[in-house]
């Protein structure tokens, strides 16, 4: 009896740290700070000449493990089609902080570890290489480690179980992103 009763305290106490979910966004629109003028060309997507703001399409799945209360781990698989049309990436895990909760809005921040990869660039014609990524020209991939990536999630309660989601990534000076989509309450 003793251990059944410690099981349900665990299981109560469990839930109220907050509510666990799974997560897709769609990806979504990428905001270039400082433009991409030397770039530009290889974007088609891109909403103006020197693609500040290019449509990028994509999904982005999420899994959130609450482990105190506010607090919480959030892995992040996202794929999509890069500013350059080509299949690009990133797998995420961090700490997250719920900043405020009222009534139905909450907003959350986080950080942690983020390995961006893409297609190689290198090997588009006309491509002036930043250095910002890794990889040789003979590589197929390009990528990009970093141990801050960064997410503010703005989430919307529709009911007890679905939640609408969006997400700006903070990537100054080179690439910021906003992504929407939904999140369900385990």
């Amino acid at each position: 009896m003793k251990k059944y009763l410690i099981v349900l305290v665990i299981l109560i106490s469990s839930q109220c740290l907050g509510q666990d979910n799974i997560g897709i966004k769609f990806f979504g629109l990428s905001f270039h700070p400082l433009g991409e003028r030397q770039n530009a060309h290889l974007m088609p997507n891109k909403l103006d000449e020197n693609a500040y703001f290019v449509l990028n399409l994509g999904a982005i799945i999420s899994a959130e493990k609450f482990v105190y209360e506010g607090i919480s781990i959030k892995f992040a698989q996202g794929v999509y089609a890069d500013c350059a049309v080509q299949f690009g990436g990133f797998s995420h895990i961090g700490i997250r902080f719920r900043i405020f909760e009222i009534q139905r809005h909450k907003l959350s921040g986080g950080l942690g570890p983020t390995l961006v990869f893409r297609k190689n660039w290198q090997k588009l014609e006309g491509y002036h290489n930043p250095n910002v990524f890794k990889g040789s020209k003979e590589s197929r991939w390009q990528y990009l480690f970093l141990w801050y990536g960064g997410e503010f999630e703005y989430k919307y309660a529709l009911n007890e179980r679905f939640d609408l989601t969006t997400s700006f990534v903070p990537g100054y000076p080179d690439l910021m992103s906003l992504s929407f989509g939904v999140s369900y309450n385990l």
